[in-house]
């Protein structure tokens, strides 16, 4: 069977700082007699028309003393993980990682792997998917040329997200999340034998900690629509896996699409689409999640201050409030907290009142400083602060504007 070679493509399709780097990396490796190769997400994007300048470079041999030596050459910043064989190297706006080729084993499921050093094959071999576990030669002798011990170009060929062996989910149940987001990205379907097995092994999402599955859930959010990959979590049973009260339906779907609407040109941030996700869970049960995915202070923060909006809904509600009322109803909480509630709302009215905050009311304040305030003899300690506010609510109702008129409000009040 004659090799298949790819040099072609890589010159079409990346870059030419890029190919230039490739080049010449792999004439580095080959002076110090290393095999050098492409892997993973570069090369089966490559194979279909994607662009991915995300690169990860395998060395049989010392990835980081090669890493090292090409940095020297140009002048490029390297980052180090001895422990891992790894390194990233920087120059312009581009980042490449090298990394020492490696056989995996697991001791138990769910653990993180024991590493040793390997072949392209043993690399290729510890890898998720047959689509992701291909490589081209960056050597010179043999540059472009495919190597594909799984098949990978023909699954890719029948769209298909194959598993490499049985095992593989009970060894890593991550796997399963990342199986369903390649799935929804390329608009594969998993394979017959792979969804078997992720049905099988969905309980061995309990062997992983809650911190991997919370990267997992972070990938999903920075897939173009989230939503899909949640749906399919949902139908496979996966997301109940991961609480089951959480729920992904039209519903979701819609609120996520509002959601990117908001935020454009920038993409969503996850803390806002983690908020939509947990929108109807109650506090015992939001507690729970937050507990498990072991959340940042700051997104945990977010999540609760979602539900405490939530919970106002009732009095956010009511027609005719005044612009005070919605400022003392809406302040001090979290920026994506208050756009999940204005787009999760069941109440039109609640909504608007969310959206006037953000728009007018967070931004009104009193003209006078509260040493103007002591200057017209308010008493220095906490009546400052309630006249401020006294201020501000009157400012907010439009019974003052001016800062004459804040001045003959203060001279009014019995201090």
């Amino acid at each position: 069977m004659s090799k298949i070679n790819l040099a072609k493509q890589l010159g079409e399709q990346l870059p030419s700082d890029i190919i230039d780097f490739i080049q010449k990396a792999g004439e580095a490796a080959e002076k110090r007699q290393q095999r050098l190769y492409v892997v993973g997400g570069v090369v089966r994007d490559l194979l279909l028309d994607r662009c991915n300048t995300d690169l990860d470079l395998v060395v049989e041999g010392d990835a980081i003393k090669l890493a090292q030596a090409i940095a020297a050459s140009k002048k490029a910043s390297t980052t180090v993980h001895t422990r891992f064989g790894t390194a990233n190297l920087k120059w312009a706006s581009r980042s490449v990682d090298f990394i020492t080729a490696r056989a995996e084993n697991y001791a138990r499921p769910g653990a993180l792997p024991t590493v040793n050093p390997g072949s392209i094959h043993d690399d290729l071999s510890r890898r998720d998917f047959t689509v992701n576990s291909m490589a081209i030669e960056l050597n010179p002798r043999h540059y472009g040329e495919l190597i594909d011990p799984f098949n990978g170009r023909q699954d890719l060929d029948k769209k298909l997200v194959r598993i490499l062996h049985k095992k593989s989910f009970s060894d890593d149940a991550t796997r399963i999340w990342r199986a369903i987001r390649y799935e929804q990205r390329l608009d594969f379907k998993i394979e017959s034998e792979t969804l078997r097995l992720i049905k099988r092994d969905i309980k061995m999402l309990e062997t992983v900690s809650g911190d991997r599955i919370r990267h997992e859930l972070e990938l999903v959010f920075k897939e173009e629509t989230p939503e899909k990959q949640l749906a399919r979590a949902a139908e496979l049973g996966v997301l109940e896996a991961l609480h089951p009260s959480l729920r992904a339906d039209d519903w979701q779907a819609e609120t996520f699409a509002a959601a990117r609407e908001k935020n454009l040109p920038d993409p969503t941030p996850s803390p806002l689409y983690l908020a939509l996700l947990c929108y109807r869970l109650n506090e015992k049960e939001l507690e729970q999640l937050i507990k498990y995915l072991r959340l940042t202070k700051t997104t945990a923060q977010v999540l609760r201050d979602t539900l405490a909006i939530r919970e106002k809904t009732q009095e956010l509600a009511a027609p005719g409030l005044a612009p005070s009322i919605v400022y003392h109803l809406l302040h001090g909480y979290s920026a994506a907290a208050y756009i999940a509630n204005s787009i999760g709302s069941d109440s039109e009215t609640a909504s608007e009142h969310i959206e006037l905050y953000l728009s007018v009311l967070r931004h009104v304040k009193p003209a006078l400083s509260g040493k103007d305030l002591e200057k017209l003899g308010v008493p220095i300690g906490p009546e400052i602060k309630d006249v401020l506010q006294k201020l501000r609510e009157a400012r907010l109702d439009g019974r003052i504007g001016t800062k004459g008129e804040e001045e003959e409000m203060v001279r009014g009040l019995s201090l």
